[in-house]
């Protein structure tokens, strides 16, 4: 149902990293206060409450007894797959295989003879051999997909197979590649796939057609900050081994002939790009991209103002392949076609018409599944139809939650690693919380209906569709609510009067007549049905811009992990159970706010340093000082949300001159002739300027004083940038190297956006560089709590990547220079040391 991470995906581009996308202006936004003491012992005072009905005259063994009547221990069982799976992924090192299939043998017996069994106990020993065999799961998928990450970045000449495509809204093409061969240099460990953005003007280049051209290649980037999103994780596991971007138009060329399974899916790739460009074709602008996002699941058309709308105003959950689309397209199909065969005289009496619909929706909804992509909730949302479908072929109840189940249960034995997408949560919560919601609705006591007195005019079929939207909306949002803090840290404030404006608009216009244009393209008669669909979508663009206009995102920051699962946990029991154990489920989450309330935001950082070094912030008083006049929103965005930062102060720029003289140059006539090339590499290596060590330290000097009382950033342009924090520290970004020694002489902490092999700064300070963010990953740097001045050497540094012994981490120790990693190279010297003295005792 409701998601929100369609901005997320286009933010999670790493092509649009590469290409510098530079923040907007900070919108004013409304910052969610920690609650008041009163709150908090309402709170423990409900919570009292209902321990003690949990507790109440009906015992554990009948309420387990009512449960299992139900069915519900069927529910637990993707719960405890996905718990594996999640902890396997959690973990700082890979867990042995031989251990969890140790645990897992040991733990099948108890759970295969208390199966039956009618407690907690029967629960426990089905876990105990679930957890393991998700944990299994994990590490099969993992090994299988062995994707290789380019461990630094590089340029060089590229030359693959174009698997995919996708154009932006500026005109530029993301390319997803097979690579074949790297030429200058040729790199000795290749990944397998790579995404590259052209922006040069050029004839798109088929699927399936050769590509080469210079290129820029990079590992994907880590989080942002410590447990937000890692997108080298999600890259690893999509086979994306390196993104980056064309230096010109990329030519087409000769490729290799692929395999049956690949040509299988160019085949498809192809349908798919060819259906996009046939949508947008017919309608322009930002609602054709729309259109052809709904269809193909293609977002990057869209503009980005037309996304943030759409995500202020809660309706950017529209534009994945989700349950939504899905239930509507299959709906509009199973009514319409049983409306046609009941248009042909006798045939609904003849024969069964709703079993005859119901097999072609499970077609259409396949072949739908095929052209979106195949997105975690697109994947559902079809496992889930073609359950109820099928249920309805045989004649049983179509929406259960048995059915939830096994959709998870069969995405999880596939991909196990779909349990930590954000997508994959937010799309079960949601679905999960409106069947639950629906079959509460459904067995609720009958009364005998009035006639509505005054609220009669509310009464009909208007008022039950209006009556279901405004019930699945706030079902849809509050089931997803956990999460959209958890992973976003954002919620839409209006996202109820959003979605109440728009459904109606998608729901009668957009999605029926979307599917009747689709069906009619085979015919050529599709021009009216896509120029209905595409004046609906004009309409949701103009509410949700009206809606958003409103101003009311409310950013909520990071909360505490063991919040977020104890919320989340007891969300999942209150939908599954309906006795009164699903109170225990309330008490979690009333326990999940508590420790939210109590903890507040923690020990915020006092400085930020990203993963490449090049961006840099201060943060105090709410506001953050940053070394760049426009940040990159990629980075910056997420900084914003996570941090509850109000303000950007941006810095103040001089242009002192000579500050840098000419270097020394070689006299090349001097040079022997043997020594000429020696010569000219040294002269190459040296830096283009030397810094003028007395004008250099006196603008240092000047922009350290000056920031003390300027609360950012002063910036000597091509040079350096100087700021002091509210602990005292001096630090320094550098753009140029000529000012190393000027910054390591005069400052605290020296950050370096360059590889260089400096470890340290001889006069003591904090040195930085690319080559330490790379084993770390952006970096929180947080003072002593409760030390208004403290030392440096005193904080604490946080690092985003938290281990780097796991598959989609483990490049970023690997050295080219030696084919080896860091571990290897420990494991070679140990070996080294161990045989020289018995080789010397030999001789």
């Amino acid at each position: 149902m409701a998601r929100i991470d369609i901005a997320e995906k286009q933010a999670a581009s790493e092509a649009d990293a590469w290409r510098g996308v530079p923040a907007a202006d900070p919108q004013p936004v409304a910052l969610l206060e920690p609650p008041s003491r009163p709150v908090v012992r309402l709170l423990l005072r409900a919570a009292s409450r209902l321990y003690a009905r949990l507790a109440g005259r009906q015992t554990l063994a009948t309420a387990f007894a009512e449960e299992r009547a139900h069915g519900h221990f069927l529910l637990f069982v993707p719960v405890f797959l996905g718990a594996g799976a999640a902890l396997w992924f959690s973990a700082a090192s890979d867990p042995s295989p031989y251990a969890l299939i140790l645990l897992a043998c040991a733990a099948l017996w108890p759970a295969l003879r208390l199966r039956h069994r009618e407690s907690l106990v029967a629960l426990a020993a089905g876990g105990a051999f679930l957890i393991p065999l998700g944990m299994l799961l994990a590490a099969a998928e993992t090994t299988l997909l062995g994707t290789v990450i380019l461990d630094t970045p590089v340029t060089t000449e590229v030359r693959g197979r174009v698997l995919s495509r996708e154009s932006d809204d500026r005109g530029a093409i993301r390319y997803r590649i097979a690579l074949e061969t790297t030429h200058e240099p040729t790199l000795k460990r290749p990944p397998d796939v790579v995404t590259l953005l052209a922006r040069s003007r050029h004839a798109p280049i088929a699927i399936g057609d050769g590509i080469t051209g210079r290129a820029r290649l990079g590992p994907p980037s880590g989080p942002a900050l410590t447990g937000l999103n890692d997108f080298t994780f999600d890259a690893y596991f999509a086979g994306t081994g390196a993104v980056g971007y064309f230096y010109s138009a990329p030519t087409a060329t000769t490729a290799r002939e692929p395999g049956l399974y690949d040509r299988m899916r160019q085949r498809i790739a192809a349908w798919r790009n060819n259906l996009t460009e046939h949508i947008r074709g017919r309608i322009g602008g930002d609602a054709g991209a729309i259109a052809a996002a709904l269809v193909t699941a293609e977002q990057r058309a869209i503009g980005e103002e037309t996304v943030e709308a759409l995500r202020q105003a809660g309706l950017a959950h529209v534009l994945a392949i989700s349950g939504l689309n899905m239930v509507l397209a299959a709906g509009t199909f199973l009514v319409g076609a049983r409306m046609l065969m009941a248009l042909v005289p006798g045939f609904a009496e003849r024969y069964p018409a709703k079993k005859f619909a119901a097999a072609g929706a499970l077609v259409m909804v396949t072949l739908y599944i095929l052209v979106s992509g195949g997105a975690i909730s697109a994947v559902r949302s079809w496992i889930m139809i073609c359950v109820m479908l099928v249920a309805v072929l045989f004649g049983r109840s179509a929406i259960s939650l048995r059915n939830v189940a096994i959709s998870a249960i069969l995405i999880l034995l596939v991909t196990p690693s779909a349990v930590t997408n954000p997508g994959f949560q937010m799309s079960y919560a949601a679905t999960l919380g409106l069947v639950a919601g629906y079959a509460a609705w459904r067995e609720r006591p009958v009364h005998r209906e009035s006639r509505g007195g005054p609220f009669a005019l509310f009464g009909g079929a208007a008022g039950r569709f209006f009556g279901g939207l405004i019930l699945s909306s706030l079902i849809g949002g509050f089931a997803t609510l956990i999460y959209s803090i958890g992973h976003f840290h954002r919620i839409p404030a209006y996202g109820l009067a959003g979605n109440l404006l728009a459904m109606p608009v998608i729901s009668i216009i957009v999605m029926p007549f979307g599917l009747i244009a689709v069906l009619l393209m085979p015919f050529g008669l599709d021009a009216i049905p896509f120029a209905i669909m595409g004046k609906g979508i004009e309409w949701m663009i103009a509410l949700s811009t009206w809606v958003a206009g409103w101003k009311g995102e409310i950013v909520t920051g990071r909360i505490p992990e063991i919040a977020f699962l104890l919320i989340g946990i007891g969300g999942g029991l209150v939908c599954i159970l309906r006795t009164r154990l699903r109170h225990a489920g309330t008490l979690l989450v009333l326990g999940g706010i508590l420790v939210a309330c109590w903890s507040g935001q923690g020990t915020r950082p006092e400085v930020l340093v990203s993963e490449d070094g090049r961006l840099v912030a201060i943060l105090r008083d709410g506001q953050a000082a940053t070394n760049r006049a426009r940040p990159p929103d990629f980075i910056y965005a997420q900084w914003r949300r996570a941090l509850r930062l109000a303000g950007l102060l941006k810095p103040e720029i001089r242009r002192t001159a000579g500050l840098t003289v000419d270097a020394d140059k070689v006299d090349d006539d001097k040079v022997d002739a043997e020594k000429r090339d020696t010569a000219t590499t040294a002269r190459q290596r040296r830096p283009r300027r030397e810094a003028d060590r007395e004008k250099a330290k006196a603008a240092m000097t000047a922009a350290f004083d000056t920031a003390r009382t300027r609360d950012g950033f002063i910036c000597e342009a091509k040079a350096f940038c100087a700021a002091v924090s509210p602990s005292g520290w001096r630090i320094v970004a550098l753009e140029d190297l000529a000012f190393l020694g000027t910054a390591c002489d005069g400052a605290d902490l020296v950050i370096v956006p360059v590889a260089i092999r400096l470890e340290a700064c001889r006069s003591g300070a904090r040195l930085i560089t690319t080559r330490h963010l790379r084993k770390t990953g952006t970096l929180e740097i947080q003072p002593v709590v409760g030390q208004a001045h403290s030392g440096l050497s005193d904080a604490r540094f946080v690092p985003a990547v938290e281990t780097l012994q796991r598959p989609w981490s483990r490049h970023r120790t690997y050295d080219w220079r030696t084919g080896t990693y860091e571990g290897e190279k420990a494991d070679e010297s140990a070996q080294k040391s161990l045989t020289v003295p018995s080789s010397a005792s030999g001789s």
